[in-house]
């Protein structure tokens, strides 16, 4: 769990890499920065084609899935990506084998990691829509729920480095997002009230 210093050698193997990975990190960033605009703007445009009920279930959206987005990006640049960095950073299959990163697979690494943390903290508020509108319920969150839970650090295993601790460290913010008492994954009432 405790990072300490990487002795990574960084290089740029062509002409272009550390431009084009410069702006490769701004549009990441400006796809950041603009989510809440970039959702809103979704949601105007689905908002029409939706029934009466599903608005009311809809409400505050565009806020709690903005709110979520954001702490799902800082918990994956401040705690998943040190450990990526960590665990690839210093892996070595033999001492000959020396790592020396190109800059532009390090950000992307970086990128990915906190995007898709980001994306993956909208997981309850897409639950949530679908419980209120009766796609799916709690007898059935409640049935499915090892199932749900086998998804989620699959999930995890996906966007963290092959290692349990930080895949345990993601799964565990999505497990208190989702359960309710912690022995169900229904929906807590108080984010209902919340959004409604």
């Amino acid at each position: 769990m405790c990072g300490v210093d990487i002795p990574i050698q960084w290089q740029s193997t062509e002409m272009t890499a550390q431009f084009s990975t410069n702006m490769y990190f701004a549009i990441v960033g400006g796809i950041i920065i603009t989510f809440p605009f970039t959702f809103y703007q979704l949601w105007q445009f689905f908002k029409p084609a939706l029934k009466e009920t599903e608005l009311k279930v809809s409400k505050g959206i565009v806020f709690w899935s903005s709110l979520l987005f954001f702490f799902g990006v800082l918990f994956g640049y401040y705690i998943v990506s040190p450990l990526t960095v960590q665990f690839f950073g210093s892996f070595q299959m033999t001492d000959e084998v020396k790592n020396i990163i190109t800059i532009n697979s390090y950000l992307s690494l970086i990128t990915t990691t906190t995007l898709f943390s980001g994306v993956f903290f909208e997981l309850p508020i897409v639950i949530y829509i679908l419980t209120r509108i009766g796609v799916i319920g709690s007898k059935l969150l409640k049935t499915y729920r090892k199932h749900a839970l086998i998804g989620i650090l699959i999930l995890s295993a996906i966007i963290t480095p092959p290692d349990i601790i930080s895949q345990v460290i993601v799964t565990f913010p999505i497990l208190i997002i989702l359960s309710k008492n912690n022995d169900s994954f229904y929906l807590n009432c108080k984010l209902s009230r919340f959004i409604s």
